[in-house]
């Protein structure tokens, strides 16, 4: 039987098991999607397993921060647990903003662990025209 190896796949399955997923002390990133979709931009973050009041979204000048916290599922005493992989603890993300978009008024939505930010852009980045006014004369500066 011939096996391939990916020597970068491996290197990161390394650093997950010497990283270990976020805790409560240290919080591990979550996955996102950004595009843009129109007039605004929209930030899609997975979050299965965490309830909306478990999440946190700050904005603080152009620094967007979404913090959440899946906790562990409470278990009868007869429970006895014989697999745990899906990490639990503090989930955290910080996105720098431009200065083009409007803070203001992001919205957002949760539905099935997916939290999902539109944020809309600015008026004032938005391409305008500019007239062109046409003078009745030119005009020397002396001095």
């Amino acid at each position: 039987m011939l096996m391939r190896t990916d020597p970068f796949r491996e290197l990161d399955r390394l650093a997950q098991q010497m990283m270990g997923p976020g805790t409560w002390s240290r919080s591990s990133a979550m996955p996102m999607d950004a595009y843009r979709e129109g007039d605004e931009y929209v930030v899609a973050f997975d979050l299965p397993g965490v309830p909306a009041d478990a999440i946190d979204i700050d904005v603080e000048r152009n620094m967007l921060t979404v913090k959440a916290e899946r906790r562990p599922v409470t278990k009868a005493d007869d429970v006895q647990m014989e697999l745990s992989e899906r990490p639990l603890g503090v989930f955290s993300r910080q996105i720098v903003l431009a200065d083009t978009l409007d803070t203001e008024h992001i919205q957002a939505d949760y539905d099935a662990g997916v939290l999902t930010l539109r944020i809309p852009i600015a008026e004032r980045a938005k391409p305008r025209k500019i007239s062109i006014g046409v003078g009745s004369g030119r005009k020397e500066i002396s001095g």
